[in-house]
């Protein structure tokens, strides 16, 4: 059971690791109300729907299965953490991931993916190494294949991912997952909906041949295509991490979708 959180912690930095850490780096994020939440944290680029009377269809509801043992979320971190280090080592939770607030963060970080901008504070990850790579100058500036390079041990962790796995221990922790996403801004929200549109939305991420050119107007890159530049923060990363690599992520989040919307637990 404790196993989800490291699968989704898997998701995420798939999602926006590698930008938000470009952000971060390049200083072109919109910072957001610092932690610690529970207060209701606005969405990066479009506050949350206005309330309604009516609850919203669920189009993918998560079957009921009530778990005493999960604790309070605000009391969830020893859970997380533990979970961590189960999938992949105590060093390595300390190196790379926040102590705190994690669901909530996981949360935050899967519902902005859509929008414009990604919070670099409110990630599950602490910022990684590296900058951006780029190759010539002046206006035949390029994102480096090299680029491409730093997200490998992403895309290795990502390949590790069994989707059965995932699900199955994503539904027993789900009421955590519900709670931190109502408590973001959606009290009529209901979260494994969200997930899903999101993991079609970066199936959405577009294609590019060959080389992508940059500019930089001032401290930070952006990219040379108007349409490009325009593109959501999960969209933006997919280019970035390169086309052999977004098509493998493609390939499972199609698998880990497949499992969210069409399995049905055993009784």
């Amino acid at each position: 059971m404790k196993k989800v959180l490291g699968w989704m912690l898997v998701l995420v930095l798939l999602g926006v690791g590698a930008f938000a850490l470009y952000l971060w780096k390049q200083g072109r994020y919109e910072p957001l109300p610092p932690l610690p939440l529970p207060s209701p944290v606005p969405s990066a680029e479009a506050p949350p729907p206005a309330a309604s009377t009516e609850e919203p269809a669920i189009q993918y509801p998560v079957p009921e299965t009530p778990e005493k043992s999960l604790p309070p979320l605000a009391k969830s971190d020893p859970t997380a953490l533990a979970a961590l280090g189960e999938v992949f080592g105590k060093n390595a939770v300390k190196q790379f991931f926040q102590p705190e607030e994690i669901i909530r963060r996981i949360v935050v970080t899967v519902d902005n993916l859509p929008r414009k901008v990604v919070s670099a504070q409110l990630m599950p990850t602490k910022p990684v190494e590296g900058k951006l790579r780029t190759a010539g100058e002046g206006e035949k500036l390029v994102l480096a294949p090299a680029n491409h390079e730093r997200y490998t041990p992403f895309i290795r962790l990502a390949d590790m991912v069994d989707p059965k796995t995932f699900v199955a221990s994503y539904r027993k922790l789900y009421p955590l997952f519900q709670q931190a996403y109502r408590e973001q801004g959606y009290p009529k929200g209901y979260f494994n909906d969200r997930l899903v549109a999101v993991i079609d939305h970066m199936l959405d991420a577009p294609e590019v041949d060959g080389p992508i050119a940059l500019v930089q107007p001032r401290i930070y890159y952006q990219f040379a295509d108007s349409e490009l530049e325009s593109l959501s923060a999960g969209h933006k990363l997919m280019l970035r991490i390169g086309g052999k690599n977004a098509a493998r992520v493609k390939a499972k989040l199609r698998e880990l979708r497949d499992e969210l919307v069409n399995t049905v637990p055993n009784e």
